[in-house]
């Protein structure tokens, strides 16, 4: 805010005597957007982010803005350079402890400072996917009218947690994870620069290595753990900072997972389909993730459970038994030995043969049914218990298939506006081979062709093919071989 309470400024009063005292992804911060790593596509020549820094103004002056990335991707950083450009009034906010109140009082300053001084406000708000609908059409009026100039960061995706009128009264920026490039560099510039270690420490390029692949993209852990890295180095009054103390300081990496999150279901959409594409080790690594992150195991479970349909269905069908299995032992066992039941199922799915027949066949009559393809039941098919149903026709014509040698009747069970409709659509992968001869012979019958007319049959005399079972063998082909 423009006027710090006690606390605040007593702490940035402290922190200007002591700047060591600061963590270092604080010291580090950049002072200007060349300074800024990564995110060269937003920092161009006449992109928002330099006009807004170099005061843009008049009838083509900058936009609000929404900054949308992972975390420790800049959008705190980039706010704060601003801040030290802006001649104007600039308001930071977040979203975790301001409320209605707070904003109105900064619009309220926005609008006495235009009117008073011709200052215009900048207000940084952070963390904008935790304010309600509410508390975001507050901010509507002041960004409309250009009161204030809106940057907000969010790490949620925007069009699901910003509502629709500031999204569309603002520019959308999306940051990219650094590279591991970027965050090589950034990691060298805080060992040398004088904010920074101020080259008290070497950083050995195993090390680097290490921390590199431990930032996962993100400049603040990359900071972090330098820093963990660099202190555990001091106290042991070594020169460089080597792999070995590295390991031993910052033990493993924190998995970037929010469960409430974009990460929740990027992961969890990995899974899915690397078990569709039959990749057992990229199924293994994305379940690792999701179980490392706290994630609960219910609802591992029960996406398993919908691929065993989706993607496996008859192709094996022991697959959702599989699954179905593995959600019931989870839920009586729990962690850490749920991993064990998570990762059979997940591999069984991984490796099993696929097919997506069923899930597109009842897509496809669904949708039928949608666009008002139904009509009245056959009359045949209608129910003729009741007192009065033979008089209107019901059951009138009906075939019992038990009194047929082959159980099969030729008759219509199908309205007349989808007649005919084959909606199932077997693959010839594993199992579900045998439900294509079965299916092919039954269309067959109820159709009245004769036996020798069957698709697929034989110049000998065509045979039944045996019932479908549960138990059913797997299948001719490789597992995973063609990916439904």
């Amino acid at each position: 805010m423009d006027e710090p309470d006690l606390f605040t400024a007593a702490a940035e009063e402290r922190q200007s005597k002591e700047p060591g005292r600061a963590p270092l992804a604080v010291r580090m911060r950049p002072r200007t957007l060349d300074e800024v790593a990564g995110q060269r596509q937003l920092l161009k020549d006449g992109s928002p982010l330099r006009r807004l820094v170099a005061g843009s103004r008049g009838p083509a002056a900058t936009s609000s803005v929404i900054l949308w990335g992972p975390p420790g991707t800049g959008k705190t950083t980039l706010a704060h350079v601003i801040s030290q450009a802006v001649e104007g009034r600039f308001v930071e906010l977040s979203a975790i402890t301001a409320g209605v109140k707070e904003v109105r009082a900064v619009i309220d300053g926005a609008r006495r400072a235009v009117g008073m001084t011709g200052r215009e406000t900048v207000l940084f708000l952070d963390e904008i996917h935790r304010f309600s609908k509410a508390q975001q059409d507050s901010l509507l009026p002041a960004v409309e009218n250009r009161w204030v100039t809106l940057i907000a960061a969010t790490t949620e995706n925007p069009y699901f947690s910003v509502i629709s009128p500031l999204l569309s009264r603002s520019l959308l920026l999306t940051l990219e994870s650094l590279t591991d490039d970027d965050v090589r560099a950034l990691l060298r510039r805080a060992v040398a620069d004088e904010r920074g270690l101020e080259g008290a420490v070497e950083l050995s390029q195993e090390a680097e290595d290490h921390l590199v692949r431990l930032a996962g993209g993100d400049a603040r852990k990359a900071l972090t753990t330098l820093e963990a890295a660099a202190g555990a180095a001091l106290e042991k009054g070594e020169a460089s900072i080597t792999l070995a103390t590295t390991e031993t300081a910052v033990n493993h990496a924190a998995v970037r997972y929010d469960r409430d999150g974009d990460q929740h279901y990027d992961v969890a959409s990995a899974l899915i389909k690397s078990i569709r594409g039959s990749d057992v080790d990229a199924t293994l690594h994305y379940l690792a993730r999701m179980i490392e992150a706290g994630e609960d195991p219910r609802f591992i479970a029960r996406r398993l459970m919908i691929s065993a349909s989706e993607d496996v269905g008859l192709a094996d069908p022991t697959a959702l038994q599989t699954a179905v299995s593995a959600a019931q032992a989870v839920a009586l066992i729990g962690f850490p030995e749920a991993r064990i039941i998570l990762s059979q199922a997940a591999i069984a799915l991984a490796l099993a043969p696929k097919s997506n027949a069923a899930y597109l066949a009842i897509d496809a009559a669904l949708a039928d049914v949608r666009q008002g393809l139904a009509g009245p039941v056959p009359p045949h098919l209608r129910d003729a218990h009741y007192g009065g149903a033979g008089k209107l026709g019901h059951g009138k014509g009906y075939r019992y298939p038990h009194d047929l040698p082959e159980g099969i009747a030729a008759q219509q069970y199908a309205p007349d506006a989808v007649h005919g409709k084959a909606y199932y659509q077997p693959t010839r992968h594993g199992g579900e081979a045998r439900y294509a001869d079965v299916v092919e012979w039954t269309r067959a019958r109820l159709r009245g062709e004769p036996r020798a007319a069957s698709k697929g049959a034989s110049k000998a005399e065509p045979k039944e093919p045996k019932a479908v079972s549960a138990g059913e063998a797997k299948g001719q082909e490789e597992p995973g071989s063609k990916d439904g």
